[in-house]
Protein backbone atom coordinates (compact mmCIF):
# COMPACT_ATOMS: atom_id res chain seq x y z
CA UNK A 1 0.00 0.00 0.00
CA UNK A 2 1.62 3.34 -1.26
CA UNK A 3 2.52 5.37 2.12
CA UNK A 4 -0.01 7.42 4.22
CA UNK A 5 0.24 10.45 6.38
CA UNK A 6 -2.56 9.52 8.72
CA UNK A 7 -3.81 5.78 9.99
CA UNK A 8 -7.72 6.03 11.23
CA UNK A 9 -9.07 3.46 13.00
CA UNK A 10 -12.53 2.59 13.11
CA UNK A 11 -14.85 3.93 10.43
CA UNK A 12 -17.96 5.00 12.18
CA UNK A 13 -18.93 8.78 12.38
CA UNK A 14 -15.79 10.03 13.50
CA UNK A 15 -13.40 8.22 11.66
CA UNK A 16 -15.10 9.39 8.25
CA UNK A 17 -15.71 12.72 9.36
CA UNK A 18 -12.31 13.10 10.18
CA UNK A 19 -11.03 11.51 6.87
CA UNK A 20 -12.65 13.86 4.73
CA UNK A 21 -11.37 16.58 7.08
CA UNK A 22 -7.59 15.50 6.62
CA UNK A 23 -7.77 14.69 3.22
CA UNK A 24 -8.95 17.43 1.70
CA UNK A 25 -5.86 19.50 3.14
CA UNK A 26 -4.03 17.49 1.32
CA UNK A 27 -3.06 14.23 3.42
CA UNK A 28 -3.15 10.64 2.58
CA UNK A 29 -5.27 9.16 4.41
CA UNK A 30 -6.35 5.25 5.29
CA UNK A 31 -9.47 4.44 7.32
CA UNK A 32 -8.73 0.30 9.18
CA UNK A 33 -12.50 -0.95 10.18
CA UNK A 34 -12.55 -4.17 11.74
CA UNK A 35 -16.15 -5.08 10.47
CA UNK A 36 -17.01 -6.02 7.09
CA UNK A 37 -18.60 -2.66 6.41
CA UNK A 38 -18.39 0.87 6.83
CA UNK A 39 -20.60 3.12 9.45
CA UNK A 40 -19.91 1.24 12.74
CA UNK A 41 -22.93 1.73 15.05
CA UNK A 42 -24.72 3.73 12.45
CA UNK A 43 -25.64 0.88 9.57
CA UNK A 44 -29.25 0.29 8.69
CA UNK A 45 -30.04 -3.33 8.18
CA UNK A 46 -32.05 -4.16 5.14
CA UNK A 47 -34.74 -6.95 6.43
CA UNK A 48 -36.74 -7.74 2.94
CA UNK A 49 -36.87 -4.41 1.62
CA UNK A 50 -37.79 -2.68 5.79
CA UNK A 51 -34.68 -0.32 6.76
CA UNK A 52 -34.04 -0.74 10.37
CA UNK A 53 -31.53 1.40 12.16
CA UNK A 54 -29.03 -0.26 14.38
CA UNK A 55 -30.43 1.04 17.55
CA UNK A 56 -31.38 4.08 18.63
CA UNK A 57 -30.64 7.66 17.05
CA UNK A 58 -31.27 10.92 17.13
CA UNK A 59 -29.76 14.19 14.35
CA UNK A 60 -30.97 17.63 14.89
CA UNK A 61 -31.43 20.23 12.09
CA UNK A 62 -29.49 23.02 14.61
CA UNK A 63 -26.80 21.00 15.56
CA UNK A 64 -23.14 20.53 15.16
CA UNK A 65 -23.28 16.82 12.85
CA UNK A 66 -25.83 18.79 10.61
CA UNK A 67 -23.51 21.91 10.53
CA UNK A 68 -20.27 19.66 9.96
CA UNK A 69 -22.37 17.93 7.04
CA UNK A 70 -22.75 21.25 5.20
CA UNK A 71 -19.34 22.15 5.49
CA UNK A 72 -18.58 18.95 3.70
CA UNK A 73 -21.66 19.01 1.52
CA UNK A 74 -23.29 15.62 2.74
CA UNK A 75 -27.08 17.04 1.68
CA UNK A 76 -29.53 14.53 3.45
CA UNK A 77 -33.31 14.08 2.43
CA UNK A 78 -35.54 13.27 4.57
CA UNK A 79 -38.45 15.52 7.12
CA UNK A 80 -39.11 16.82 10.49
CA UNK A 81 -41.59 14.80 12.05
CA UNK A 82 -44.60 16.20 12.97
CA UNK A 83 -44.67 16.81 17.26
CA UNK A 84 -48.09 15.51 18.08
CA UNK A 85 -47.60 13.48 20.85
CA UNK A 86 -49.00 11.37 23.15
CA UNK A 87 -48.29 10.36 26.86
CA UNK A 88 -48.46 7.49 28.71
CA UNK A 89 -49.13 7.57 32.23
CA UNK A 90 -50.04 5.01 34.83
CA UNK A 91 -50.77 2.51 31.94
CA UNK A 92 -53.29 4.86 30.34
CA UNK A 93 -52.56 7.12 26.68
CA UNK A 94 -53.33 10.82 27.24
CA UNK A 95 -52.90 13.52 23.92
CA UNK A 96 -49.52 15.26 25.35
CA UNK A 97 -49.24 18.91 25.52
CA UNK A 98 -46.80 20.33 22.49
CA UNK A 99 -48.87 22.84 21.45
CA UNK A 100 -51.96 25.75 22.78
CA UNK A 101 -54.27 23.90 21.60
CA UNK A 102 -53.11 20.72 23.31
CA UNK A 103 -52.16 22.10 26.39
CA UNK A 104 -56.03 22.80 26.80
CA UNK A 105 -57.35 19.84 25.77
CA UNK A 106 -55.44 17.47 27.21
CA UNK A 107 -57.29 15.48 30.66
CA UNK A 108 -53.12 14.71 31.90
CA UNK A 109 -52.48 17.94 33.40
CA UNK A 110 -54.17 19.45 36.17
CA UNK A 111 -55.00 23.15 35.11
CA UNK A 112 -52.05 24.34 37.46
CA UNK A 113 -50.02 21.85 35.62
CA UNK A 114 -50.90 23.43 32.52
CA UNK A 115 -50.19 26.82 33.71
CA UNK A 116 -46.52 25.27 35.34
CA UNK A 117 -45.94 23.91 32.13
CA UNK A 118 -46.56 27.11 29.98
CA UNK A 119 -44.18 28.56 32.36
CA UNK A 120 -41.50 25.49 31.66
CA UNK A 121 -41.86 26.50 27.91
CA UNK A 122 -41.26 30.19 28.41
CA UNK A 123 -38.44 29.88 30.86
CA UNK A 124 -36.70 27.45 28.55
CA UNK A 125 -37.19 29.82 25.42
CA UNK A 126 -35.17 32.71 27.33
CA UNK A 127 -32.61 30.64 29.10
CA UNK A 128 -29.00 31.17 29.13
CA UNK A 129 -27.06 28.45 28.98
CA UNK A 130 -24.09 30.66 29.73
CA UNK A 131 -25.30 31.15 33.08
CA UNK A 132 -26.17 27.72 34.17
CA UNK A 133 -23.43 26.51 36.06
CA UNK A 134 -21.68 22.94 36.49
CA UNK A 135 -24.49 21.28 38.35
CA UNK A 136 -26.87 17.96 37.20
CA UNK A 137 -29.99 18.16 35.69
CA UNK A 138 -32.09 17.04 38.52
CA UNK A 139 -30.52 19.53 40.77
CA UNK A 140 -31.03 22.70 37.93
CA UNK A 141 -34.73 21.03 37.60
CA UNK A 142 -35.28 20.53 41.61
CA UNK A 143 -34.38 24.17 41.92
CA UNK A 144 -36.18 25.33 38.47
CA UNK A 145 -39.44 23.21 38.58
CA UNK A 146 -41.53 22.66 41.69
CA UNK A 147 -44.25 21.02 40.32
CA UNK A 148 -43.31 17.22 40.56
CA UNK A 149 -46.17 16.46 37.76
CA UNK A 150 -44.54 18.98 35.38
CA UNK A 151 -40.94 17.35 36.32
CA UNK A 152 -42.58 13.81 35.16
CA UNK A 153 -42.75 15.93 31.60
CA UNK A 154 -39.74 17.37 31.86
CA UNK A 155 -37.28 14.37 32.15
CA UNK A 156 -39.37 12.99 29.36
CA UNK A 157 -38.30 15.36 27.10
CA UNK A 158 -34.87 15.30 28.55
CA UNK A 159 -34.78 11.68 28.00
CA UNK A 160 -35.38 11.64 24.39
CA UNK A 161 -33.04 14.59 23.08
CA UNK A 162 -30.16 12.77 24.92
CA UNK A 163 -31.31 9.06 25.12
CA UNK A 164 -30.08 9.08 28.54
CA UNK A 165 -32.05 8.11 31.65
CA UNK A 166 -29.55 9.86 33.85
CA UNK A 167 -30.41 12.81 35.70
CA UNK A 168 -28.13 12.77 38.67
CA UNK A 169 -25.82 12.44 36.42
CA UNK A 170 -26.43 14.28 33.83
CA UNK A 171 -25.12 17.98 33.35
CA UNK A 172 -27.91 20.14 33.16
CA UNK A 173 -26.31 22.52 30.47
CA UNK A 174 -25.84 20.02 27.59
CA UNK A 175 -29.20 18.19 27.81
CA UNK A 176 -30.70 21.67 28.09
CA UNK A 177 -29.32 23.26 24.75
CA UNK A 178 -30.61 19.96 23.31
CA UNK A 179 -34.11 20.68 24.29
CA UNK A 180 -33.87 24.21 23.20
CA UNK A 181 -32.67 23.09 20.23
CA UNK A 182 -35.26 20.32 19.54
CA UNK A 183 -37.99 22.94 20.49
CA UNK A 184 -36.70 25.62 17.90
CA UNK A 185 -35.43 23.02 15.20
CA UNK A 186 -36.71 19.34 15.70
CA UNK A 187 -35.15 16.18 15.43
CA UNK A 188 -34.59 15.61 11.34
CA UNK A 189 -35.73 11.39 9.60
CA UNK A 190 -33.67 10.60 7.19
CA UNK A 191 -34.97 8.59 4.17
CA UNK A 192 -33.10 5.54 3.64
CA UNK A 193 -31.79 5.12 7.40
CA UNK A 194 -28.91 6.27 8.93
CA UNK A 195 -26.57 4.21 6.15
CA UNK A 196 -27.68 6.86 3.92
CA UNK A 197 -25.36 9.71 5.71
CA UNK A 198 -22.65 6.67 6.05
CA UNK A 199 -23.01 6.11 2.05
CA UNK A 200 -22.94 9.61 1.77
CA UNK A 201 -19.67 10.59 4.23
CA UNK A 202 -17.68 7.33 2.18
CA UNK A 203 -18.49 8.84 -0.65
CA UNK A 204 -17.10 12.56 0.11
CA UNK A 205 -13.99 10.11 1.65
CA UNK A 206 -13.18 8.36 -1.52
CA UNK A 207 -13.77 11.36 -3.61
CA UNK A 208 -10.94 13.35 -1.35
CA UNK A 209 -8.58 10.18 -2.27
CA UNK A 210 -8.97 8.36 1.05
CA UNK A 211 -8.43 4.56 1.32
CA UNK A 212 -11.10 2.70 2.86
CA UNK A 213 -10.08 -0.78 4.58
CA UNK A 214 -12.67 -3.37 5.44
CA UNK A 215 -12.30 -6.57 7.57
CA UNK A 216 -9.25 -4.40 8.65
CA UNK A 217 -8.77 -5.51 12.24
CA UNK A 218 -6.26 -3.77 14.29
CA UNK A 219 -4.39 -5.75 17.32
CA UNK A 220 -2.10 -3.40 18.64
CA UNK A 221 -0.94 0.65 18.16
CA UNK A 222 2.65 1.03 19.72
CA UNK A 223 3.97 4.85 19.61
CA UNK A 224 7.56 4.65 19.07
CA UNK A 225 8.55 8.31 19.44
CA UNK A 226 7.80 10.06 16.40
CA UNK A 227 5.91 7.64 14.73
CA UNK A 228 2.67 4.89 15.63
CA UNK A 229 2.95 1.30 14.60
CA UNK A 230 0.01 -0.19 13.87
CA UNK A 231 -0.11 -3.99 13.69
CA UNK A 232 -3.21 -5.39 12.03
CA UNK A 233 -4.62 -9.44 12.92
CA UNK A 234 -3.75 -10.11 8.97
CA UNK A 235 0.13 -9.50 9.83
CA UNK A 236 0.13 -6.21 8.17
CA UNK A 237 2.27 -3.40 9.95
CA UNK A 238 1.05 0.46 9.48
CA UNK A 239 4.36 2.98 10.38
CA UNK A 240 2.56 6.18 10.30
CA UNK A 241 3.33 9.38 11.65
CA UNK A 242 -0.38 10.42 13.09
CA UNK A 243 -3.10 8.25 13.61
CA UNK A 244 -6.96 9.16 14.97
CA UNK A 245 -8.20 6.21 17.24
CA UNK A 246 -11.83 6.81 16.78
CA UNK A 247 -13.04 3.38 18.58
CA UNK A 248 -14.79 3.31 21.99
CA UNK A 249 -12.55 3.63 24.85
CA UNK A 250 -12.66 0.17 26.26
CA UNK A 251 -10.86 -0.80 22.88
CA UNK A 252 -8.96 2.01 22.80
CA UNK A 253 -6.81 1.14 25.85
CA UNK A 254 -6.94 -2.09 24.80
CA UNK A 255 -5.15 -1.37 21.45
CA UNK A 256 -2.70 1.35 22.54
CA UNK A 257 0.54 -0.09 24.12
CA UNK A 258 1.10 1.72 27.51
CA UNK A 259 -2.25 3.23 27.67
CA UNK A 260 -3.15 2.10 31.01
CA UNK A 261 -0.47 4.70 31.77
CA UNK A 262 -2.22 7.88 30.24
CA UNK A 263 -4.49 10.09 29.65
CA UNK A 264 -6.68 7.10 27.39
CA UNK A 265 -7.02 5.05 30.50
CA UNK A 266 -8.10 8.21 32.50
CA UNK A 267 -11.03 9.21 30.21
CA UNK A 268 -11.97 5.19 29.91
CA UNK A 269 -12.34 4.80 33.84
CA UNK A 270 -14.45 8.57 33.79
CA UNK A 271 -16.81 7.18 30.91
CA UNK A 272 -20.10 5.72 31.42
CA UNK A 273 -21.55 4.41 28.64
CA UNK A 274 -25.17 4.46 28.13
CA UNK A 275 -27.17 1.36 26.76
CA UNK A 276 -31.06 1.53 25.25
CA UNK A 277 -33.49 -1.36 24.77
CA UNK A 278 -34.58 -1.58 21.26
CA UNK A 279 -37.69 -2.58 19.23
CA UNK A 280 -38.05 -2.05 16.11
CA UNK A 281 -41.25 -2.93 13.98
CA UNK A 282 -41.96 -3.12 10.58
CA UNK A 283 -45.97 -3.22 10.14
CA UNK A 284 -48.18 -3.18 7.35
CA UNK A 285 -50.29 -0.70 8.82
CA UNK A 286 -50.12 1.25 11.99
CA UNK A 287 -53.44 -0.14 14.05
CA UNK A 288 -54.32 3.62 15.86
CA UNK A 289 -52.80 6.40 12.83
CA UNK A 290 -53.22 8.57 15.80
CA UNK A 291 -50.41 7.67 18.16
CA UNK A 292 -46.91 8.81 16.02
CA UNK A 293 -45.63 10.04 19.01
CA UNK A 294 -45.14 8.87 22.79
CA UNK A 295 -43.11 9.11 25.55
CA UNK A 296 -43.49 7.43 29.07
CA UNK A 297 -43.79 10.08 31.84
CA UNK A 298 -43.29 7.31 34.71
CA UNK A 299 -41.64 4.79 32.74
CA UNK A 300 -38.25 5.70 30.73
CA UNK A 301 -40.18 4.74 27.21
CA UNK A 302 -40.71 6.19 23.55
CA UNK A 303 -42.62 5.31 20.79
CA UNK A 304 -42.48 6.86 17.36
CA UNK A 305 -43.10 5.79 14.16
CA UNK A 306 -40.35 7.14 11.73
CA UNK A 307 -42.32 6.22 8.46
CA UNK A 308 -44.25 9.61 9.11
CA UNK A 309 -41.22 11.59 8.10
CA UNK A 310 -38.52 9.34 6.48
CA UNK A 311 -39.24 6.38 3.57
CA UNK A 312 -37.55 3.48 4.55
CA UNK A 313 -39.73 1.07 2.46
CA UNK A 314 -40.74 0.58 -1.08
CA UNK A 315 -43.89 -0.78 -0.28
CA UNK A 316 -44.95 1.53 3.04
CA UNK A 317 -44.14 -0.80 5.54
CA UNK A 318 -44.59 1.69 8.63
CA UNK A 319 -40.81 1.01 10.69
CA UNK A 320 -41.75 2.22 14.23
CA UNK A 321 -39.23 2.28 17.10
CA UNK A 322 -39.61 1.53 20.62
CA UNK A 323 -37.06 2.30 23.24
CA UNK A 324 -36.17 1.44 26.96
CA UNK A 325 -33.77 3.92 28.57
CA UNK A 326 -31.71 1.81 30.88
CA UNK A 327 -30.41 3.68 33.72
CA UNK A 328 -26.34 3.62 34.22
CA UNK A 329 -26.84 3.84 37.98
CA UNK A 330 -28.65 0.39 38.09
CA UNK A 331 -27.64 -3.34 37.90
CA UNK A 332 -28.74 -4.68 33.87
CA UNK A 333 -32.70 -5.41 33.39
CA UNK A 334 -33.61 -8.43 31.94
CA UNK A 335 -33.86 -8.45 28.31
CA UNK A 336 -36.70 -10.21 27.89
CA UNK A 337 -38.64 -8.74 31.00
CA UNK A 338 -37.73 -5.00 28.60
CA UNK A 339 -39.07 -6.70 25.77
CA UNK A 340 -42.24 -7.66 27.17
CA UNK A 341 -42.76 -4.42 28.31
CA UNK A 342 -42.08 -2.19 25.26
CA UNK A 343 -44.35 -5.01 23.57
CA UNK A 344 -46.82 -3.74 26.56
CA UNK A 345 -46.41 -0.45 25.42
CA UNK A 346 -47.44 -1.26 22.21
CA UNK A 347 -50.45 -2.85 23.16
CA UNK A 348 -51.36 0.61 24.94
CA UNK A 349 -50.79 2.58 22.00
CA UNK A 350 -51.61 0.10 18.81
CA UNK A 351 -54.07 -2.68 20.03
CA UNK A 352 -53.67 -5.94 17.76
CA UNK A 353 -50.38 -4.39 16.64
CA UNK A 354 -48.94 -8.41 16.50
CA UNK A 355 -51.17 -9.20 13.28
CA UNK A 356 -49.95 -6.47 11.05
CA UNK A 357 -45.84 -6.98 11.66
CA UNK A 358 -44.00 -8.18 8.60
CA UNK A 359 -40.56 -7.41 10.01
CA UNK A 360 -38.87 -6.84 13.87
CA UNK A 361 -35.59 -6.44 15.28
CA UNK A 362 -34.59 -6.55 19.10
CA UNK A 363 -31.49 -5.87 20.32
CA UNK A 364 -31.99 -5.71 24.02
CA UNK A 365 -28.51 -3.85 25.29
CA UNK A 366 -27.29 -1.97 22.45
CA UNK A 367 -24.68 1.09 23.39
CA UNK A 368 -26.43 4.58 22.54
CA UNK A 369 -22.88 6.78 23.50
CA UNK A 370 -19.91 5.66 25.19
CA UNK A 371 -19.91 8.42 27.71
CA UNK A 372 -21.74 11.51 28.19
CA UNK A 373 -21.24 15.06 29.80
CA UNK A 374 -21.49 14.18 33.06
CA UNK A 375 -21.24 14.68 36.97
CA UNK A 376 -17.78 13.84 37.87
CA UNK A 377 -16.37 13.93 34.33
CA UNK A 378 -13.05 15.74 35.06
CA UNK A 379 -12.12 16.36 31.77
CA UNK A 380 -13.49 16.39 28.41
CA UNK A 381 -11.49 13.81 26.31
CA UNK A 382 -9.19 14.88 23.78
CA UNK A 383 -8.91 15.37 20.47
CA UNK A 384 -5.09 14.74 21.23
CA UNK A 385 -3.57 12.31 23.64
CA UNK A 386 -1.19 14.84 25.97
CA UNK A 387 1.67 11.75 26.05
CA UNK A 388 1.94 10.47 22.81
CA UNK A 389 2.76 12.72 19.96
CA UNK A 390 0.84 12.31 16.81
CA UNK A 391 -2.26 10.23 18.51
CA UNK A 392 -5.27 11.71 18.36
CA UNK A 393 -8.95 10.43 19.40
CA UNK A 394 -12.30 10.48 18.30
CA UNK A 395 -15.59 9.42 19.01
CA UNK A 396 -18.94 10.00 20.81
CA UNK A 397 -17.12 9.51 24.09
CA UNK A 398 -14.44 12.43 23.36
CA UNK A 399 -17.67 15.13 23.43
CA UNK A 400 -16.74 18.47 24.65
CA UNK A 401 -20.23 18.70 25.80
CA UNK A 402 -22.14 17.80 22.04
CA UNK A 403 -24.74 14.97 22.37
CA UNK A 404 -25.61 12.03 20.10
CA UNK A 405 -24.38 12.00 16.87
CA UNK A 406 -23.33 15.63 17.40
CA UNK A 407 -20.97 14.21 19.75
CA UNK A 408 -19.05 11.91 17.30
CA UNK A 409 -18.97 14.04 13.75
CA UNK A 410 -18.19 16.89 16.13
CA UNK A 411 -15.43 15.13 17.56
CA UNK A 412 -13.82 13.74 14.22
CA UNK A 413 -13.73 17.70 12.59
CA UNK A 414 -11.97 18.51 15.69
CA UNK A 415 -9.49 15.44 15.78
CA UNK A 416 -9.07 16.53 12.20
CA UNK A 417 -7.97 20.01 12.96
CA UNK A 418 -5.90 19.54 15.96
CA UNK A 419 -4.03 17.17 14.05
CA UNK A 420 -3.55 18.97 10.93
CA UNK A 421 -2.04 22.07 13.17
CA UNK A 422 0.34 19.66 14.99
CA UNK A 423 1.33 18.48 10.95
CA UNK A 424 1.80 22.19 10.80
CA UNK A 425 4.36 22.73 13.67
CA UNK A 426 6.69 19.60 12.77
CA UNK A 427 6.74 19.88 9.27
Amino acid sequence: MEKVDVIIIGGGLAGLTASIYLAREGKKVAILEKANRIGGRSITTNKNGVLMNLGAHAIYKGGEAMSIFDELGVTLEGDIPSTKAQAIWKNQVYPLPTDFRSMFTTSLFSWGNKLNISSLMFLLGKLDLNAIPAISLKEWAEKEINDPMVRHFFYAFCRTVSYTNAPKLQLAKPVLKQMKRALKDGVFYVNGGWETIISKLRKGAENAGVVLLQNKNVIELEHTGQSQCIRCADGEIFDVPYSVAAIPPIEAVRLIKGAENTSIQAWKDQSKPITAACLDLGLRKLPNPNHQFALGLDQPLFFTNQSRAAKLSEDGTQVVSLIKYHDPTLEPSDPQIDKRQLEHTMDLLHPGWQEEVVEEQYLPRITVVYDFPHIGRSVKPGPAVPEYQGLFIAGDWASHDELLADAAVASGKRAALQLLESFKVTN
